[in-house]
């Protein structure tokens, strides 16, 4: 097994339970940003109260450093199965499943910068790269922050700041020309693969440590549904989307609320439920 924290200089950055939106700065040129940082004041106001609830998703996510450390503790070992189908991302047809499946694929790309595949990254940058394409968005994976963020990895402070403030460029940038809610569907696609394939890693390698891991990500669930629904009245089909963060919210919650532990039989429905969702996410 190979694992990595430094191998390219694609996504570098981030491990499986990582949000791979971290790296949406959607720097598309000059102009576009000057444009970003000159809305009106009620807008910025606006604007800083979603990127707070983003703030608090980040927040609440692991330690790329941590979840590599377990990955490498529980013998981890690449699996192709765990991804979505690299020939799947030109068959996304609307804003809302691009926006899903470009977190989904980004989350895929981070968990294989993790191992010597590197092949497999330059796939699935591309299917990265033809989502984001298809939202109009260029520049997703910008080298800047990318490198930002490799230097930041053991600062969760710093680290956090940092995705933030690219979701909220992001997020401004997508408004700015009329897809309000985009950002945030990117960041519920990423999120929700990443949990998809740290339950796999962990049934495959049956260790507490993912496992636990998997289950303190209840307080990040429930941000992003807080997140989401700032949107919920923009975007008519997002609410199928968190109705189905909702139910998989229903299922954190049958685990112990102070401990946040999660039995074999809970982890086998959390991870039933995560699988249901991510199945209908990725379907073209």
């Amino acid at each position: 097994m190979t694992i990595k924290t430094n191998n390219t200089t694609l996504v570098k950055a981030v491990s499986a339970l990582t949000i791979a939106v971290s790296l949406v700065a959607c720097n598309s040129n000059n102009t576009e940003k000057a444009d970003v940082t000159t809305k009106a004041d009620t807008t910025k106001t606006m604007d800083k109260v979603k990127n707070s609830k983003a703030k608090k998703v980040f927040a609440t996510i692991p330690e790329p450093v941590e979840t590599t450390k377990l990955l490498k503790e529980a013998g981890a070992k690449y699996n192709a199965a765990y991804l979505n189908p690299v020939e799947n991302a030109s068959k996304y047809s609307s804003a809302q499943a691009k926006a899903i499946n470009l977190g989904i694929y980004g989350s895929d790309l981070s968990f294989i910068s993790l191992y010597d595949q590197t092949q497999e990254s330059l796939l699935y940058l591309k299917c990265t790269n033809i989502l984001a394409a298809g939202l109009g968005i260029n520049g997703v994976f910008d080298e800047k922050t990318t490198n930002r963020i490799q230097s930041n990895l053991d600062k969760k402070d710093s680290l956090m700041d940092i995705i933030s403030k690219s979701y909220w460029t992001a997020d401004n940038y997508l408004v700015d020309n009329g897809q309000p809610g985009v950002s945030s569907l990117i960041v519920a696609g990423g999120w929700l693969e990443g949990l998809y394939i740290a339950t796999r890693v962990a049934s495959a390698t049956k260790n507490d440590g993912i496992v636990k891991q998997i289950g303190q990500q209840k307080a990040s669930l429930s941000n992003l549904i807080d997140l989401m629904n700032e949107y919920k009245a923009e975007n008519k089909g997002m609410d199928e989307v968190v109705k189905s963060l909702e139910d998989l919210k229903a299922v954190f919650e049958s685990a112990d609320a102070s401990a946040m532990k999660l039995d074999d039989a809970q982890f086998k429905k959390l991870s039933d439920k995560a699988a249901e969702i991510r199945s209908n996410f990725i379907k073209p």
